[in-house]
């Protein structure tokens, strides 16, 4: 392998971010697509052989650097502070009737929560967890809100079935004698 067309390749891969066409790295480098495609192939095998925290992937028309599966563990475990942001009870609050009563209007949810939920649900928007999803046919037709992919993933559900039930309702408070 050539290591300084290697390095360049590598370098341009790692600033794009994304797919690169192979016809513009031939471009770049001023060769030929079969000779870069067996530089990227090379690449490719080399870091795979030596283990890397990054991978090349080369399709038939891009090429790319991702990051090795193998360590993905170690990734969540550095990124999971910023995913776990702390969200106030209100917020919580207010998923949890989003999420079992859904669609759901705001109206709706301060009926159950019992005091008004406008920041609530515009945080949850912000976070991706809940969506509006359209509107209810009665008078001033007020926006639907319903839980996201997002919601399911960050709680490691598959589905809204996987929901916990609902404990039944307390009976009302009983009367010391």
């Amino acid at each position: 392998m050539e290591k300084k067309k290697a390095a360049i390749v590598e370098c341009m891969l790692f600033v794009a971010g994304e797919p690169v066409l192979i016809t513009e790295i031939a471009r770049v480098l001023e060769q030929d697509e079969a000779s870069v495609r067996a530089l990227l192939y090379e690449m490719e095998s080399t870091y795979r052989d030596e283990g890397r925290g990054i991978c090349l992937l080369a399709t038939d028309d891009t090429a790319q650097l991702i990051s090795n599966r193998d360590y993905i563990r170690y990734v969540e475990a550095l990124l999971q502070p910023e995913q776990k942001k702390n969200v106030s009870q209100s917020i919580m609050e207010t998923l949890a009737v989003v999420a079992y009563k859904q669609p759901v209007t705001r109206a709706e949810i301060e009926a159950v929560r019992g005091v008004r939920c406008e920041y609530a649900v515009s945080q949850l928007q912000k976070l991706g967890l809940i969506a509006a999803v359209g509107r209810k046919d009665v008078i001033g037709k007020p926006m639907l809100y319903a839980t996201t992919d997002t919601f399911l993933h960050k709680f490691g559900l598959h589905n809204l079935s996987e929901l916990p039930s609902l404990p039944l309702e307390a009976p009302e408070s009983m009367e010391t004698v």
